[in-house]
């Protein structure tokens, strides 16, 4: 997978960490929790309509989006999707990688060309489980992000449903 950043050069530049500190989802964190997040961060690049989640799939990190526009959809059985939400820069992809049984809850698809930088779960967990800190700061704004995307999928299951049938 290429992991160059084609958006947006000026991200290109900038280093790992420095991207990660910058990015909103991590805002106000100390130096120590940043430093292991920052230690489990790559550089990722979508292109226009590749699937970056599937639901049902083993979650093995989190993203944090950078620049782009990411669709989440949630299978509705019969193979149809229901959109959830669309999100873009300074938005946080997957929860699902701090929850057993580490299985995607959403697809997300990019609906534009889309760079985010991926936390690798497996050592984000020991690190967890290490440094207390860097677990309850985690928790705290990936309990917000979950608020909000159950809302929006409350939202569209009730617009879904409270449409009138044709009989």
């Amino acid at each position: 997978m290429n992991t160059r950043l084609k958006t947006n050069p000026e991200i290109q530049t900038e280093s790992l960490t420095t991207r990660v500190a910058f990015h909103p989802f991590p805002a106000g964190m100390n130096r120590t929790p940043l430093t292991l997040l920052t230690d489990c961060a790559v550089a990722r690049h979508f292109n226009t309509g590749q699937t970056i989640l599937l639901e049902g799939e083993f979650a093995n990190g989190f993203y944090l989006i950078e620049t782009g526009k990411v669709a989440l959809e949630s299978e509705a059985g019969f193979g149809e999707s229901i959109f959830i939400q669309t999100i873009g820069a300074g938005d946080l992809l997957g929860w699902s990688w701090m929850f057993p049984p580490y299985v995607w809850q959403f697809t997300a698809r990019a609906v534009e060309p889309t760079s985010a930088l991926f936390f690798y779960a497996e050592t984000l967990r020991e690190y967890c489980e290490k440094h207390h800190s860097l677990g309850y700061e985690l928790l705290k704004r990936i309990s917000a992000v979950m608020v909000k995307r159950l809302q929006a999928a409350h939202d569209q299951m009730l617009a879904l449903y409270s449409k009138p049938r044709v009989a």
